[in-house]
C-alpha cells in the first residue's frame, strides 16, 4: 500500500501552494503541500463538518483532533475567539503547516501540536471534539480516536463526526451509542454524516 497521510513524516516530495477559501463566513487563507490530507481544498466532509458546528453550552476549551493543515479547527478558532482550540495530528508537515496558517489567519486562540490519536494530549476534559478521522488509517484507528475522545470530555461535553456512509458510518453510530448511550445525526449530505454525541 502506498504511503497515506496519517504518517509522521511523509517522504513524499513537497510540493507548497497556497490559496483562500470561504468558512463559516470567513475568509482563510491556507499554505498546504503533498502528503496531507485534501491539499488542493478543503474537503467536502471537513467543510461540512466546520460549517455545521455549534459551540456546546458547556463551557472550556475545544480540541480538533487530526487536525491536518488546519480547516477545520483554525475555522472554529476564528469564529468562537473567546475559546482556546487544541489542534492535534500525527503528520508533522501537517502540522507545520497549520501553525502557518494560523499564523497566515492571525488566529491566535489555538495550540498545535503532535499526538497520535489523543495519547499527547494532556488537558484534562474538554466542552466540544471535532475529528475527521482519517478512515485509511483503519477501524482500529478511528475507534480509538472516539474512545479517547469521550474519556477527554467534560460531563455535557460533544464530540462531533464527520464520516461518509460508505466509509464506515453504521460502524461508527454503533460504537458511538455503545460509549454514549445515544448518537444524533445533525446533518447528512452526499453520503456525509455529521454525527454529535453527548457525555452525560
Amino acid at each position: 500500500m502506498s504511503e497515506h497521510y496519517y504518517t509522521s513524516n511523509p517522504k513524499v516530495k513537497s510540493t507548497p501552494t497556497e490559496w483562500s477559501t470561504e468558512l463559516r463566513g470567513k475568509t482563510l487563507r491556507f499554505r498546504t503541500d503533498a502528503g496531507v490530507f485534501s491539499k488542493g481544498e478543503v474537503d467536502f466532509g471537513s467543510r461540512l463538518l466546520a460549517e455545521t458546528f455549534v459551540m456546546t453550552e458547556t463551557e472550556g476549551n475545544v480540541l480538533d483532533v487530526g487536525c491536518g493543515y488546519g480547516p477545520i479547527g483554525l475555522s472554529i478558532s476564528a469564529s468562537f475567539p473567546e475559546r482556546s482550540v487544541h489542534m492535534v495530528d500525527v503528520n508533522d508537515r501537517a502540522l507545520d503547516l497549520a501553525k502557518l496558517n494560523a499564523e497566515l489567519n492571525k488566529v491566535v486562540n489555538c495550540k498545535i501540536y503532535s499526538s497520535d490519536a489523543l495519547s499527547a494530549v494532556t488537558e484534562e476534559e474538554f466542552a466540544a471534539i471535532l475529528t475527521n478521522p482519517p478512515i485509511r488509517a483503519g477501524k482500529d484507528t478511528v475507534f480509538k480516536f472516539y474512545d479517547e475522545a469521550y474519556s477527554k470530555l467534560k460531563s455535557g461535553g460533544e464530540l462531533w463526526v464527520v464520516i461518509q456512509k460508505k466509509q464506515g458510518a453504521p460502524s461508527t453510530m454503533n460504537h458511538l451509542i455503545n460509549l454514549f448511550g445515544a448518537v444524533e445525526t445533525v446533518d447528512k449530505k452526499k453520503g456525509y454524516y455529521i454525527l454529535k454525541v453527548v457525555k452525560s
